[in-house]
């Protein structure tokens, strides 16, 4: 009788506390069987040499009756051997192809179940609560929104947990700009947005220093290192001055170092209607999806990855943190605050000087953008405080039922600047959604093959914290037991599929995709819109910049990593706008494709959680490989090449991954084949738990210990953040590095060292995908 013909009337055995309670138990049960052993005659069978008392009543019929219980019970145990038996027999017969073809079967058809399992309304009733209060990080409504998540997924039978961390994060206390006209006037920005809302932490710059400047301000574009470099030739000085620049091409925290190595005192970023409200010309919110002209994009200024206090390890409650004098040097060294397009509009207009190249200008109604200085002044004052502050992330995990001790991830993190519709809460709908099908599956009979992971990561905006902070507590589980980390930040922002991925998992993505109706066009697939969009381009993009949660993950670890999402750009980001409103009536009016999102980010989780040999495609990999070395080919004679620089060790590196990469794939297509009698039934389990870990290993390969240069926290010798934005991605980030050093200090050989590093890694990832010692 199995535990399903039970119910909640099945007999449970409790479960004892502690060393000393079993021990209790265990006496107290030992004493009770003495007892009753005393009060009856009993009957002693001998059973493979051990004596074993059976109580005996002594009238005729009981022992009869007796007998012919033990009959009875001699009679079912040669049953069951003889069906035991039986099933080895027929398991010889049917083999291990048979065995794997049903498996792959029963594993389909909870899949196909999940797909089927889709309701709109399930994530709409999320993002009502997620979205109903600004939610920070650190605050009261944050922790609510963990709360919650923990609850739901309890409520869909997911082993749940919470982790906290003690992190350093960043508020503002005081903000003010004012412009000082020559004549003695003066004008305060408002620095709002309107209508403002009291519990929404009002517009700045995390991690920004408190500093008060007063100065001639000088507008950079978009405060790019070539941005700079124009206004050199423009022979405009940016030294002890405030620049004034334009979000829109790199990460902000890169704005603020940039211009403070170029000598400025403090940097004003607005939002220009030509890059976030389509040339001002078609509306703003709510009328249109445009951000309005009071929109003030919050956000960090940090360029690094955790909490400032702890590079490298854990925050724990009491464990080592940097001195204050330590932290500082890592976090941002000039003050910085947000304004928008309106408070922009006067500061832009005042300026005189040379009139900006042509593709500096924006959209703000004035006669002509001027890159300045003077006449008048800007006074920025900026009180902020940084203080120690608990954040929590949640999990939920359904546990593997063959190798539970492999674990494939599924993140996303909760914590907004606002009410956060689109970052991240439709991300975290889409993980609810795909914790509510998982439930109801578990309940019809599947265990995932490997253990499933749901992560809902706090304090991503102020620097990846939560998930960052989660990997270096666990940094040595997951560098043996990570399979793969799917994450999800926005699901949805608009139409079309795009995604970032390490390369074994491309030809993943496309399948799956290729199985989901286009939320648009249900005419067509998923993988139909999204090859159509690409345009002849790569359909999948790479992994490289911190952007969101993947970072520790890929960059630190070494897990083979996902990122994807719904559209790709929307004006609303990080402004008190990004709300339900705006996302029911132009992200996603009939939630038709956050649904999709969490379909195809389930059915990833479940391809990779279920198959039975994991689903890596790494002569992708070798093909990637190659485009790269091919580029650096052509980029060293672009910039000076010396002679003595070679890429030849990274083409030979390459060639032997190749072949090792046919080798592996001749390999899984002999597994799957295997016939009866080929090879024991374990065995051949074996062999594929062994080639598992050697797919699951190779990317941990191409990591470096020592970390990359100036950047030794990111170990990735493949993939890494483009040094001029956090945001970008950079292929062979050692070698681009090396090659812009040389061009001012000459050392080519340099360039030569870090070739040889990433074709030692590429050595290394061969002989773990072979197996073999070498």
């Amino acid at each position: 009788m199995d535990a399903n013909h039970w119910g909640k009337h099945a007999p449970t055995l409790s479960e004892p506390d502690s060393l000393e309670a079993l021990t209790s138990q265990n006496e107290a049960t030992n004493s009770q069987r003495v007892f009753l052993s005393q009060q009856r005659p009993v009957m002693h069978l001998d059973i493979d040499g051990e004596s074993t008392a059976l109580p005996l009543k002594c009238c005729g019929l009981q022992r009869s009756f007796f007998k012919a219980c033990c009959g009875s019970t001699l009679i079912l145990v040669v049953a069951i051997l003889v069906g035991f038996s039986i099933s080895i027999v027929s398991f010889k017969l049917t083999g291990w192809s048979s065995w794997h073809e049903q498996d792959e079967q029963r594993f389909r058809h909870h899949h196909h179940h999940f797909v089927d399992l889709a309701l709109g309304h399930s994530v709409e009733r999320y993002l009502k609560e997620l979205t109903k209060a600004p939610h920070v990080a650190g605050s009261l409504e944050d922790m609510a929104t963990a709360d919650y998540v923990k609850g739901l997924f309890e409520s869909y039978g997911l082993r749940t947990g919470l982790k906290d961390y003690e992190v350093l994060l960043s508020y503002p206390v005081e903000r003010s700009i004012t412009l000082l006209f020559p004549n003695g006037s003066e004008v305060s920005l408002l620095l709002t947005e309107e209508p403002p809302n009291a519990k929404a932490i009002p517009p700045f710059h995390a991690y920004a220093p408190s500093g008060n400047v007063t100065e001639e301000v000088v507008y950079a574009n978009y405060g790019r290192q070539e941005d700079y470099s124009k206004l050199d030739t423009m022979n405009v000085s940016v030294s002890g001055k405030i620049v004034i620049v334009r979000y829109g091409a790199v990460f902000r925290g890169d704005v603020v170092s940039i211009a403070a190595n170029a000598g400025a005192s403090a940097v004003i970023l607005y939002s220009d209607p030509e890059d976030f409200a389509g040339g001002g010309k078609g509306g703003f919110f709510p009328d249109a999806e445009w951000l309005p002209p009071t929109g003030v994009q919050r956000g960090t200024v940090y360029q690094g990855s955790g909490d400032p206090t702890t590079p490298g390890w854990p925050s724990s409650p009491n464990g080592e943190r940097l001195s204050d004098v330590d932290v500082a040097a890592v976090l941002p060294q000039i003050p910085s605050l947000p304004i928008s397009a309106n408070d922009a509009l006067f500061i832009m207009s005042s300026l005189e000087g040379e009139v900006a190249p042509p593709d500096w200008h924006g959209a703000l109604e004035i006669p002509q953008y001027r890159v300045g200085t003077g006449p008048v002044k800007v006074n920025l004052d900026y009180k902020g405080m940084k203080k120690l502050t608990r954040i929590r992330n949640v999990y939920g995990i359904i546990e593997g039922s063959e190798e539970p001790d492999r674990y494939v991830l599924l993140g996303n993190h909760r914590d907004a600047w606002t009410f956060g519709a689109v970052d991240p809460n439709s991300g975290t709908a889409a993980l609810l959604e795909i914790a509510r099908r998982f439930g109801i599956l578990t309940q019809h009979g599947w265990q995932p093959r490997r253990t499933l992971v749901l992560c809902s990561w706090d304090a991503e905006e102020y620097g990846l914290i939560g998930s960052t902070e989660w990997v270096e507590e666990n940094i040595d589980l997951l560098a043996v037991k990570a399979v793969a980390y799917l994450n999800v930040d926005c699901a949805v922002v608009g139409p079309g599929f795009y995604a970032a991925a390490t390369p074994q998992l491309d030809m993943l993505l496309k399948e799956v995709a290729k199985e989901i109706d286009d939320p648009d066009s249900q005419e067509k697939s998923v993988l139909d819109t999204w090859t159509a969009s690409a345009k002849g381009k790569p359909m999948v993009t790479r992994l490289g910049g911190g952007g969101s949660d993947f970072t520790a993950f890929l960059q630190h670890v070494g897990v083979p990593s996902v990122d994807m999402y719904f559209g790709q750009d929307y004006p609303v980001y990080h402004s008190l706008y990004d709300n339900l409103q705006w996302l029911e009536k132009f992200g996603d009016p009939s939630f038709k494709r956050l649904i999709a999102a969490s379909t195809i980010w389930g059915l990833v989780g479940l391809r990779i959680a279920d198959s039975l040999i994991i689903p890596f495609d790494y002569r992708n990999y070798a093909d990637e490989l190659e485009v790269y070395t091919k580029a650096v080919e052509k980029i060293l004679p672009e910039n000076g090449l010396d002679e003595s620089v070679s890429v030849e060790p990274i083409w030979s590196a390459i060639q032997n991954f190749r072949a090792a990469v046919v080798q592996v794939e001749k390999e899984v297509e002999v597994l799957h084949k295997a016939k009866a009698g080929s090879a024991n039934f374990y065995e051949l389990r074996l062999s594929v738990r062994i080639l598992n870990d050697r797919l699951l290993q190779t990317e941990r390969a191409f990591l470096d210990r020592k970390g990359l240069s100036g950047a030794e926290w990111h170990k990735h010798l493949v993939y890494g953040p483009s040094k001029s934005d956090k945001y970008g991605v950079s292929f062979f980030p050692g070698i681009n590095g090396a090659i812009s050093a040389a061009l001012t200090s000459g050392n080519w050989g340099l360039v030569q060292h870090e070739v040889w590093k990433v074709a030692r890694a590429i050595e290394r990832a061969t002989v773990v995908i072979v197996g073999q010692l070498v």
